[in-house]
């Protein structure tokens, strides 16, 4: 049985074009317009037991993304979350994230990293050496880069940390490259994710 990742969007071209993606990846879609259906075919559904995962846009009328994570979470859902995200809604994807979404991709994003990102949510299994990992790999930084990092995590833009910190842009910037290569992050997301599992 193929994986099957459920998508859940209000925009029916994004809808449609991001199925047709994970299906070009030898993934089973099933899409909805909006968090009350995905939780209305969940319940239906109860027997499936193959993998699967979720992908939810955050801002949706109705139901948003934060709600639907918060009604599957009451519902003791286990299935892995991530969440598609406008650059202005980070810091509420770092705080979903905080509360148990595995990941979140920024819009406009690379086909690779959803496809990436859905494969590592399908294999997702949080284990005490990955934890272990990732806190030897926060001791490395030095209490400057560990102030910077707690700033970016929480979603703040770099002037906003150079203002918090009495710092220049350019010095936030210089931090910024040296934890991320210290840590072995590319971008936002993968940072978020090591803070959370050092947590």
């Amino acid at each position: 049985m193929r994986p099957i990742v459920h998508l859940v969007d209000d925009n029916e071209s994004f809808r449609r074009s991001t199925a047709w993606l994970l299906e070009a990846a030898d993934l089973a879609v099933r899409d909805y317009p909006g968090g009350a259906e995905l939780l209305s075919a969940l319940e239906r559904r109860s027997e499936d037991r193959g993998p699967a995962c979720i992908v939810s846009d955050i801002r949706m009328p109705g139901m948003s993304g934060i709600e639907l994570h918060d009604e599957l979470r009451r519902r003791e859902c286990t299935l892995p979350l991530i969440f598609i995200t406008a650059h202005g809604d980070i810091p509420l994807a770092v705080e979903a994230m905080r509360n148990g979404a595995l990941d979140f991709i920024e819009k406009p994003f690379e086909e690779a990293t959803l496809v990436d990102a859905v494969q590592r949510a399908l294999q997702h299994q949080p284990t005490a050496r990955a934890s272990q990992e990732a806190s030897r790999r926060l001791a490395a930084l030095t209490p400057r880069e560990r102030q910077v990092m707690d700033l970016v995590v929480a979603g703040k833009l770099n002037k906003v940390v150079a203002d918090e910190l009495g710092i220049s842009i350019k010095t936030v910037e210089l931090h910024r490259a040296n934890m991320m290569s210290k840590l072995g992050v590319r971008n936002l997301p993968d940072l978020v994710r090591m803070a959370m599992e050092a947590a």
